[in-house]
């Protein structure tokens, strides 16, 4: 890939467009410098889907929230991040990878910058970029369905490095092309490649300079993303690959342990690891159902497994000792939000009959962003499912994930990204 030189906002409007504060906060997630209210990285400032910064409405207006403004874009299922007053876009334009900056005010593009790409899906048509990138300090990091991982400046979009990690270290595409955000981790960017060249399965590179710094596993690269924690005092890396959670030490790349999870054929594992007060959750479509461990630095034991919550590719969230999750498949099947127990697994309630979604939480509030462009706000409550409000606010397919910032969100779909007011 080639990098084009930053667009300048007329050029780039002129072109053809396309997831209660609670015991885990306790646990020492990476900072990312992020302003309060932030949406830097893939599920938020801690990658678990709660925006812990934000007030929202009770109720929205009869025709649906109010839309702040909303602009064309490309192709893809990358969500947005946010930092300050710039919105970032990963997406495909033409025939570029292209990472585009609006203002979050009123949607004016900043900049657009742009990289060659020949990227052709085996199985969808939609040929964009996959991955939500990551916003830390001054940087954007972001990976392109072929494997062009790729450092700009948060200011001007200027290219700082770049690297084409699937010829490099020899990773296979896999059904949707590569799909996994980055995890900056102190100095490092931590990417789940899945190489088969010198146990290229997960590599750290130089957050400065895009150098190699370690490689760890021989495993496959999943669809999930990486998380960091601090757990006894140790810094950990969890990584969710084709087939294991794998716990890595992020200072060394040194494996400490693994555990089996995924199955092989035509199967995903995309939900991320959530982790929870010395537990970690995880859960996939497929018949391969949730699971729930203890951890410490170097062991994961077994606490429960259960079909209760097989998710395709939604992260739950774990509020309260509650999990919310989305059950089923967006490709077929029925699809329910449920509402259960962290421990006991008593199920407090299901809601049926939704589409396929994603979630948000929020003030005590779940978001739901279905992807036929209806938006649900729910109470966070046991006794049952209470809906506040509900509006239809895009058409096509909202796949892409979801963001909120400084009451605001935003999602996509195949050919516009909206920015609502949730606080009015």
């Amino acid at each position: 890939m080639s990098c084009s030189r930053p667009k300048r906002a007329g050029v780039f409007l002129s072109a053809v467009f396309w997831g209660q504060v609670v015991t885990w906060l306790t646990i020492g997630f990476v900072d990312h410098k992020a302003e309060a209210g932030d949406w830097p990285q893939i599920l938020g400032p801690h990658r678990n889907g709660i925006a812990s910064e934000e007030t929202l409405a009770d109720a929205w207006p009869k025709p649906g929230p109010r839309t702040v403004w909303d602009v064309p874009v490309g192709k893809g299922f990358a969500g947005v991040v946010v930092s300050g007053k710039r919105v970032i876009l990963f997406h495909r334009m033409g025939d570029e990878d292209t990472f585009s900056s609006f203002d979050a005010d009123t949607g004016e593009a900043l900049w657009s910058t742009g990289f060659a790409t020949d990227f052709e899906p085996a199985i969808v048509d939609d040929d964009g970029p996959r991955a939500v990138p990551t916003i830390d300090q001054d940087r954007i990091y972001g990976l392109a369905a072929a494997g062009g991982l790729f450092c700009v400046d948060l200011q001007r979009g200027n290219l700082r490095w770049q690297r084409q990690i699937q010829k490099e270290f020899r990773a296979p595409a896999g059904y949707f092309g590569s799909g996994t955000s980055p995890l900056v981790e102190g100095n490092l960017v931590i990417v789940n490649v899945g190489g088969d060249k010198d146990r290229a399965g997960i590599v750290a590179f130089h957050r400065d300079t895009g150098e190699t710094v370690w490689k760890a596993t021989n495993e496959l690269a999943s669809y999930s993303s990486p998380v960091a924690a601090t757990l006894d005092g140790k810094r950990i890396l969890l990584c969710l690959t084709r087939f294991h959670l794998v716990s890595i030490d992020p200072a060394t790349g040194k494996e400490l342990a693994r555990l089996p999870f995924g199955q092989r054929g035509p199967t995903v594992n995309a939900a991320i690891p959530v982790i929870v007060d010395h537990r970690v959750l995880l859960t996939a479509s497929y018949g391969i159902g949730s699971e729930l461990h203890q951890i410490s630095p170097a062991e994961f034991k077994p606490i429960w497994k259960d079909d209760l919550l097989s998710s395709q590719y939604t992260t739950p969230i774990v509020y309260g000792g509650k999990i919310f999750g989305i059950d089923g498949r967006q490709d077929g099947g029925p699809i329910a939000l449920k509402c259960f127990d962290t421990e006991s697994r008593q199920i407090h309630w299901t809601k049926s009959g939704l589409a396929y979604a994603t979630l948000i939480a929020a003030d005590e509030k779940l978001i739901v962003v279905q992807t036929d462009g209806v938006v649900r706000l729910v109470t966070m409550i046991e006794s049952g499912y209470h809906e506040l409000a509900m509006a239809k606010v895009m058409s096509g397919t909202t796949r892409a994930l979801p963001a909120l910032a400084h009451g605001r969100l935003y999602i996509r779909n195949e050919r516009q990204l909206k920015c609502l007011a949730l606080t009015e």
